[in-house]
Order: structure tokens, then sequence, then C-alpha cells
């Protein structure tokens, strides 16, 4: 009963073990930082690309993506990864996953 207030999620949440091998096992796969600039300089995944949620063009920089790849994204907590994966999906984007947890879950 009322299954119309509930949405399907579009996109995974993974874990930091499954996200590192799906990035291993895709080498396609597009790797997204969506934290502020400032955090990416403090550390982020090899092969991250910097695409600020937070910032003015965020939206534009999706529109010139590839919607038949595979997107692998990551903030610090997972919540700004997940409101990106959600736009992502939203977008048509099918292969798009989220590092739960965050960067602090990936293991190095």
């Amino acid at each position: 009963m009322f299954d119309f207030f509930k949405t399907k999620k579009q996109y995974q949440d993974v874990s930091g073990q499954a996200f590192k091998q799906l990035l291993n096992e895709n080498k396609e796969a597009v790797l997204l930082d969506v934290r502020t600039p400032m955090e990416y300089r403090q550390g982020s995944i090899k092969g991250a690309i910097n695409a600020d949620i937070m910032s003015g063009d965020f939206q534009k920089r999706l529109d010139g993506l590839d919607p038949q790849k595979t997107y692998l994204l990551y903030c610090r907590s997972g919540a700004r990864s997940a409101q990106a994966c959600h736009i992502l999906a939203g977008k048509g984007f099918k292969n798009v996953y989220n590092l739960s947890g965050g960067i602090g879950s990936y293991p190095r």
C-alpha cells in the first residue's frame, strides 16, 4: 500500500572494498570526486576528476559526460556523492555508484 511514496533509487551505494573492485575491474570507468577543490587537494583517490557539486557549473559539467560509461562517485561522507548520483541517474545514466561512507571507507 502507498508504494507511490517510495522512489526507487537508480544508483547503487557500495562499500569501500566493492568500490575499489569496481574501479579496478572497469578501466573505462570515470572516477568523480564531488568535494570542493580544497578538499580534493588535501587528498583524493588516484585518477579522480574533481567536479565540485557545490559549484555553479556542476550541472553543466555533467552535461558533457557520456551516459553510457560507468561512474564511480565519492565525497567525504557519501552524502554529496549520493546527491550527485541521484542527479546523474535523473539524467538517464545507468551505471552509477556511490562510495558509501565517503573517502574514509576506501581501502588504501
